[in-house]
């Protein structure tokens, strides 16, 4: 059972942060398998000795397999500004991530085309506009190479669906573990090397600065990585 008082990152009247394991739903899908926002619905009733429906928003999805940090606005309004300010990019959210080989350039900023397949629930990426499609930009820093893996922080500057690993696979660095755009480990570990370690935004309501760091825990690949987090702001 998730313990999520242990996973809590950050809490007030307002807000809350968790760091979301590999494997968890953000949100309920078509699987019905249990997710955070649910459990987190019943774990804050509980807690607090709600007697009527506890208000939540989600503010940040993370795919299943990704883990880390997750923003949740725990009243309408504070929900409402932070879906603003994600929309109009005065959230930061930066990532780290193991990839398949090296990227040609040791830092840069990627702008590319996405279209969402709903059908195969995968992401195709395009170099120029086109019909449907939804423009995309991040930025990436490599920190480190270990036996042809690369240790890569990533910044989004736009969230669309899939958009890292897409956009990764894309330049031929698919995320270590990505059976969906790159190619599996067997034997090795199931999990994407894929983590959202940091979040910077100011308070909605008490307009304080709000910094959220939070490094990946387990699994074989961060382990040979982890002599390189302290280059991580």
């Amino acid at each position: 059972m998730l313990n999520l008082d242990k996973i809590t990152l950050y809490e007030d009247n307002h807000l809350i942060i968790l760091d979301k394991p590999s494997g968890v739903l953000s949100q309920g899908d078509y699987t019905g398998d249990p997710n955070l926002f649910d459990l987190l619905k019943d774990h804050l009733k509980v807690k607090y000795q709600k007697p009527g429906n506890v208000y939540l928003a989600l503010v940040n999805r993370l795919d299943r397999p990704v883990s880390g940090i997750i923003l949740f606005g725990k009243t309408s309004k504070a929900a409402a500004r932070l879906h603003k300010m994600m929309q109009d990019g005065s959230i930061q959210k930066n990532y780290l991530a193991i990839c398949e080989g090296h990227p040609i350039k040791e830092q840069a900023t990627l702008e590319h085309y996405l279209i969402k397949d709903e059908a195969k629930n995968k992401t195709r990426v395009y170099e120029e506009p086109r019909k449907d499609a939804k423009k995309c930009i991040l930025h990436y820093k490599a920190l480190a190479n270990i036996h042809g893996h690369c240790l890569l922080e990533v910044e989004l500057k736009t969230g669309r669906s899939h958009q890292i690993r897409a956009q990764l696979a894309h330049i031929s660095c698919p995320v270590v573990g990505d059976t969906k755009y790159g190619k599996m480990h067997k034997g090795v570990e199931s999990d994407l090397a894929l983590h959202a370690y940091a979040l910077d935004f100011e308070h909605p309501v008490s307009k304080e600065a709000i910094h959220i760091r939070c490094l990946p825990k387990s699994g074989k690949f961060w382990y040979e990585f982890r002599a390189f987090f302290n280059k991580l702001p």
